[in-house]
């Protein structure tokens, strides 16, 4: 069994405690948690599972990561502490961990990283003996192994589509709904998400995975951007109101740009409510979510995935989805070398020993 720790216990955290706990081949052996009101308490409680499982959340990094666990699923977040995460990130992979993790968007592509995220993983890398895997969601399957996957099944392939399509008040993370996406804010408010090069430096990475094995040379990478206001004041169930007037939705799109053209783009839609901005695309069965791609070509290929949890929560179930394929790459990288990978190194493999099996 593979010793595996979980840090962080938020919207990604406790998903991963399930996760690790119905994988046949990890064992897990210690929670890390910030908030010391979770301290001492059952990691079977804050996954959210019915028993547990007799492990008790700690706050005393060190002394976990003296223990030397095989495997770290860093599960805190990086949108807007990415200094600290990737301090934390090099710290477990120093201590000769396997980690994963969706933080730090930029890692995603290690070979196109800037310097100050690549290097000090390199350096832990060398130093201890870990390895670092990070993926997500969007970015991550959803615009690298699955519509390189499909690709596969074209005969000619003109465009590659990547969408989501979301109403974010289903996303429980407050600060990043109304500030870095900048739902609620006046319209003369540029949020940071749309800033420019903010974009590429999150999704440029997919663009550049893509086109990598794919076999083709991207003459830039663009970005497009566009916004709504609401017409009325809604009300949420997770995040309260948002006024009439302020932004309700976004649109933008990463395109990377062969030979003149867009040929791989990755498309956000984004709603704090279904009223807003009806005539952009909205999930095929007009729910909450999905994750879309679109192949243009011959044939013409489109596959949606709307995947829930939590409650039919289409949110939870693409972090779920994340971890999911987050956790299912520790025993490959346990037995890889040392070293950092993306998802072009990973197989996505089947859930093997997983089928039917009760967690225990």
């Amino acid at each position: 069994m593979i010793s595996t720790v979980v840090w962080g216990t938020g919207n990604v955290g406790r998903l991963a405690i399930r996760a690790v706990e119905a994988h046949p081949a990890l064992q897990l052996c210690a929670v890390i948690v910030h908030n010391p009101a979770k301290v001492g308490r059952d990691a079977g409680e804050l996954g959210q599972l019915d028993r547990l499982l007799g492990v008790e959340a700690t706050d005393d990094i060190e002394a976990v990561l003296a223990a030397c666990p095989q495997a770290v699923v860093y599960a805190a977040s990086g949108d807007i502490r990415p200094d600290e995460a990737l301090a934390d990130i090099t710290r477990a992979v120093r201590s000769g961990a396997v980690v994963v993790s969706p933080a730090l968007y930029p890692l995603y592509d290690h070979l196109g990283a800037p310097p100050e995220f690549r290097d000090p993983v390199l350096a832990a890398v060398a130093e201890g003996g870990g390895s670092l895997f990070a993926s997500g969601v969007d970015p991550g399957w959803g615009n690298d192994i699955l519509p390189l996957l499909l690709s596969g099944l074209g005969t000619t392939i003109d465009v590659i589509r990547c969408q989501e399509i979301f109403d974010y008040s289903t996303y429980d993370q407050p600060d990043s709904v109304r500030h870095l996406v900048g739902m609620g804010q006046p319209m003369d408010h540029e949020p940071m998400m749309l800033m420019p090069s903010i974009p590429t430096m999150v999704w440029g990475g997919q663009i550049r995975m893509m086109a990598r094995a794919l076999g083709v040379e991207l003459d830039e990478i663009r970005e497009t951007s566009d916004r709504r206001a609401l017409d009325t004041t809604v009300t949420t169930r997770t995040m309260g109101e948002f006024e009439a007037g302020t932004q309700g939705a976004i649109r933008f799109e990463v395109q990377g740009i062969v030979e003149g053209e867009p040929r791989i783009v990755i498309e956000h839609v984004t709603r704090i409510h279904a009223s807003c901005a009806p005539d952009w695309p909205m999930p095929p069965d007009g729910g909450d979510g999905a994750h879309r791609v679109v192949i243009e070509g011959r044939p013409r290929i489109e596959v949606t995935i709307e995947a829930t949890d939590e409650g039919e929560n289409r949110s939870a179930g693409g972090n779920a989805t994340a971890v999911g394929r987050l956790v299912g790459a520790i025993d490959w990288l346990i037995e890889a070398e040392p070293g950092l990978y993306d998802a072009l190194d990973i197989p996505l493999r089947p859930a093997t020993g997983r089928l039917g099996r009760k967690q225990s």
